[in-house]
């Protein structure tokens, strides 16, 4: 009874407030020093000589407050005057940062603060700032930041405004673990994420501390992956361990993979306005997932089917959706074909890139001003720039046009730092080596990579640079070109040579899934020997130019590139010379399958095979002949296999090798960190074309054995064990190698 009262009450009040009307002849304000009068009038809207309702005076209220120039307003209507007292917020008069070296995170820190230089101070704003930038702090590692605000006040009710920071040290990552119904080793898992344990030989590396920006990396990366394998409904969560005195945390992830789902059927609901026959050849595509494990990958590759035929069929304003629907352990896929609204880009507006220039964003664009929208086209937009590696993020905001059937496009992108140093090692039983590698993706905001890299070992020195500009011009096509140097000291078979090349090349999509990559490459070769060299050694030495043209077609239908299961990659390679000075001409093609034969096994197999011959009667030099890979033939030590020359190596003619792998992740407890794979490889190297008196060596190498990769206190080390089953006896041969080395 009490509340229908006070309701009834407060309706008789509100309807007799409302009814209140006068009308404003003049307009008094009170109070404001840096805010002018009329300003207020026109902020407020207000008009002389209206009639004004109390509800039309509170909102005069409200525009004012909005402005957020006052920090309290009275107003009264009082014999057709309008009154009006402010109460100004003090107005800042600089910002600064106090602590923080580094002038490209205090520009970012700033750019992103509510508060801002000539604004008002709001305190509540003051607070969400100090809470942005212990964000911001932990986002790349510092965890424990401080951050104290100081107010130094002036006349005319101005502040000047200082941040105190003291990010502190950052929180390195002890260990991270993964724990629930994962189904998939640690190992494995360690190898999806970004973020990394920190050890000694990764001291280099950015992703050894805890960051909430890697974190949320890695939660997108594992769910992914698990995707990749047919676990649908997995769920990742994350959970940090209380930091020690030491600034160490362990990193640990929650994964309920679930259930692992097989497309039972796939079918294509197509609008009765479209020509249902255009896209009838979809039915070849789903006849080869149906039955298979479920993969996001897979359902792309099945869109882009759609948008070609789309495209080849000239259909406008068409779109597409994806229904996924769970029967037990099955999922059906359905996929819907409709003809969209009829809208047209009116202006695409590129937001937040203070480094990139605009043309590398609009050069990825699938949209332009003019054209007909499309939701799918935006989406594939997003994701070939968030795939150029240079943003941390890329969003989009859709606003209605001039009329309601123009469209306007904002994308808003949040760059990211994109140079890197890298350095590894790695030890044998054949010898040890050191590389070091500096690189960077968005070079002077062009979008251009940029990579150095030098490469030691006992008897040789490669070093390089290489520039990449995946879009030239706005053309889709890559541009890269490269200088390197390469020196090899064989004083034990007494020679010595220097090889410098440079080349330029472009690389394109011809065909669906088929790439070429055509290039011109330029060399010096310069050979000297001494007396302790072979004859037919010192009848090559001397100096050669070469300028050829090379050229490779590639066809990629692995399941993804990272630890297949699926699939496979083909290539094909050909180079032969223009301008020489020993024509020659080379051929290679290799072949890589992958297959999951149950869950704990994956086998692959590859084959390569190489051959290079002289041209118009000329022999092969000895830099641009063949040699045989440890990797590629394991059981025989790297170049110990072929013809010899007296006590050297020299490489032949032509080269094969074939490899049978069945990898078993799950063999062994995962306490263990550790993966067993067994091999079977076959190989052969042979032909010497400059003296007919060298043995040619043809036949049929083999081995068995196993590799073991362990992720040891001190870095990841490889041990291969192998049994030689045929061989030559002029072969060099190793039953046991190892590796120990990282990128850090």
């Amino acid at each position: 009874m009490i509340k229908i009262l006070k309701h009834s009450a407060f309706i008789f009040f509100s309807l007799t407030f409302f009814s209140y009307a006068e009308i404003v002849e003049k307009v008094l304000v009170k109070g404001n020093s840096r805010i002018s009068s009329e300003t207020i009038n026109v902020y407020g809207e207000i008009e002389i000589n209206k009639d004004y309702t109390s509800f039309e005076i509170n909102k005069i209220l409200k525009n004012l407050y909005d402005t957020e120039f006052f920090e309290d307003i009275k107003i009264s209507l009082d014999n057709k005057v309008l009154n009006i007292e402010v109460k100004e917020y003090a107005s800042i008069n600089s910002i600064k940062l106090v602590g923080e070296k580094s002038s490209s995170i205090a520009e970012k820190i700033l750019e992103k603060l509510q508060l801002q230089e000539k604004s008002s101070f709001i305190e509540s704003k003051l607070v969400d700032d100090i809470n942005t930038i212990k964000k911001m702090y932990a986002s790349i590692g510092f965890n424990f930041a401080t951050v104290e605000s100081k107010i130094q006040n002036f006349d005319q009710n101005r502040i000047n405004l200082s941040y105190v920071l003291d990010k502190g040290k950052k929180t390195k990552i002890a260990k991270i673990n993964f724990i629930g119904d994962k189904k998939i080793k640690s190992k494995r898992l360690r190898d999806v994420i970004a973020s990394e344990e920190d050890r000694f030989w990764k001291f280099l590396s950015r992703n050894t501390s805890l960051s909430s920006s890697n974190i949320e990396l890695d939660k997108r990366l594992l769910v992914n992956y698990y995707k990749s394998l047919g676990y649908y409904d997995v769920r990742v969560l994350s959970n940090n361990a209380e930091i020690s005195q030491k600034e160490y945390t362990n990193l640990t992830y929650t994964i309920n993979a679930g259930v692992r789902f097989r497309v039972k059927k796939i079918s294509t609901n197509v609008s009765d306005v479209l020509d249902k026959k255009t896209f009838k050849p979809l039915v070849d595509s789903y006849a080869k997932i149906i039955g298979k494990y479920y993969s996001p990958f897979k359902v792309t590759k099945l869109l882009d089917e759609v948008e070609a035929l789309i495209e080849e069929n000239d259909l406008q304003f068409v779109e597409h959706s994806v229904n996924e629907i769970l029967e037990g352990d099955f999922l059906e896929i359905q996929i819907n074909i409709y003809e969209g609204k009829k809208l047209l880009v009116e202006q695409v507006n590129i937001l937040g890139n203070t480094i990139t220039d605009e043309s590398v964003i609009r050069g990825e664009l699938l949209l332009d001003e003019g054209d007909p929208f499309s939701t799918i086209k935006l989406d594939r937009s997003v994701a070939k720039l968030k795939s150029r590696n240079i943003f941390n993020e890329v969003k989009t905001e859709i606003v209605e046009g001039e009329n309601k059937d123009n469209k306007i496009i904002n994308i808003t992108i949040e760059e990211k730092p994109t140079g890197e140093i890298s350095a590894g090692a790695g030890v044998g039983t054949t010898g040890g080596s050191f590389a070091f590698n500096i690189t960077e993706s968005n070079w002077l905001g062009r979008g251009i990579s940029l990579s150095t890299n030098v490469d030691v070992s006992a008897e040789s020195f490669e070093g390089g640079i290489d520039v990449g500009n995946p879009n030239y011009d706005n053309t889709g096509n890559a541009l890269n070109y490269f200088v390197k140097n390469t020196k090899n000291d064989k004083s034990d078979s007494g020679y010595k040579n220097n090889i410098y090349s440079a080349g330029v090349g472009v690389g394109f999509e011809q065909y669906k899934d088929i790439y070429l990559s055509p290039k011109l490459v330029f060399s010096y070769d310069d050979l000297t020997v001494e007396d302790t060299a072979s004859e037919s050694m010192k009848k090559q030495k001397g100096t050669f130019t070469d300028l050829s043209f090379d050229y490779g077609i590639s066809l990629d239908k692995r399941d993804r590139v990272f630890a297949p299961t699926a699939g496979y990659s083909s290539r094909f390679f050909q180079s032969f010379p223009i301008i020489t000075d020993s024509a020659y001409i080379k051929n290679e093609y290799g072949l890589s399958s992958y297959r999951a034969l149950s869950k704990d096994m994956i086998g692959s197999f590859k084959l390569n095979m190489s051959a290079i011959n002289g041209l118009n009667d000329k022999d092969v030099r000895l830099s641009k002949r063949l040699y045989m890979s440890s990797n590629r033939l394991r059981g025989f030590k790297n170049g110990g296999v072929g013809p010899k020359d007296g006590l050297d190596y020299v490489g032949g003619n032509y080269s094969y090798t074939s490899n049978f792998e069945l990898s078993l992740p799950n063999l062994l407890p995962e306490s263990t960190k550790t993966d067993i794979s067994t091999f079977l490889d076959f190989g052969n190297l042979w032909g010497v074309d400059y003296d007919d008196d060298i043995a040619n060596s043809s036949k049929i190498r083999s081995s068995i054995g196993s590799a073991v990769s362990w992720t040891s206190p001190i870095g990841p080390m490889v041990f291969i064990f192998s049994q030689n089953i045929s061989k030559e006896s002029t072969d060099a041969t190793e039953a046991f190698s190892f590796r120990l080395g990282t990128t850090f």
